[in-house]
């Protein structure tokens, strides 16, 4: 596994999408950076970390053997490798909000971003983006994040919890070379946030209604029970989970 590290980038999945893109990314090949001056989320979001308090890295993962109607397994096996990397560290009440945040006493701690390379409607390889606040205090207007040092009250070593994290993204890799998708999905279902509890949500035209999150669909789509005992199905650009 080769590891690049860098002091600073635009963004450590721009950087292995160039490198991918010109065919000299290997599986499993990592850029970490101590800071990133443009990180992305999910839907265009802002990830801002603090420079070397955090993890921003990026793994590349050769994903051929997948069809492109399993991409969202992808995801579940990255945010239950984090989630199972944590709580090893002993981080508790962990959790995983729809579709790859990851939670710890109901605080953002994690974000993860998936872009995967599409050829003739084969996904030939994913880059897979991974925020983590580890060592940071100060989130001033951020209410909902937290960090590992402010959950634990340890100051952990970076490159120990990233090797952590490694390790857990190749465990749960060879699961989906092994096509345990039910395994994988029912796991990742188990740690669903807020799954079976009263919540609200809000959809795309801006409608604010009340549910039940009861699981999602192979291809990554949030089942949530509503009035009547309807069941309603949403992409992630189409439903925010308001609490």
């Amino acid at each position: 596994m080769r590891i690049i590290k860098l002091d600073a980038i635009d963004s450590t999945n721009t950087y292995l999408k160039r490198l991918s893109s010109g065919g000299n990314a290997e599986d499993g090949l990592t850029v970490v950076a101590n800071l990133q001056t443009n990180g992305r989320g999910q839907m265009g979001t802002v990830w801002s970390s603090q420079e070397a308090k955090n993890l921003t890295f990026s793994v590349f993962k050769d994903v051929s053997f997948l069809n492109i109607r399993q991409h969202f397994y992808i995801s579940m096996a990255v945010s239950l490798a984090v989630y199972e990397a944590l709580k090893s560290l002993g981080i508790a009440k962990l959790k995983v909000k729809w579709p790859n945040d990851i939670l710890s006493d109901n605080k953002k701690i994690g974000g993860i971003l998936i872009e995967n390379v599409i050829k003739i409607n084969v996904i030939s390889g994913s880059v897979i983006g991974i925020g983590l606040n580890v060592n940071q205090t100060d989130f001033t207007g951020l209410p909902n994040a937290s960090s590992l040092l402010l959950l634990s009250g340890q100051v952990n070593n970076l490159d120990e919890v990233l090797n952590l994290v490694l390790k857990q993204i190749d465990t749960h890799f060879n699961c989906l070379k092994e096509k345990q998708f039910k395994s994988l999905k029912a796991r990742y279902e188990s740690q669903l946030f807020r799954k079976n509890k009263p919540s609200t949500f809000q959809d795309a035209e801006g409608s604010v209604f009340s549910g039940y999150i009861i699981g999602i669909s192979d291809v990554g789509l949030l089942h949530v029970k509503v009035e009547g005992n309807k069941i309603r199905s949403f992409d992630f650009k189409e439903v925010a989970l308001l609490y």
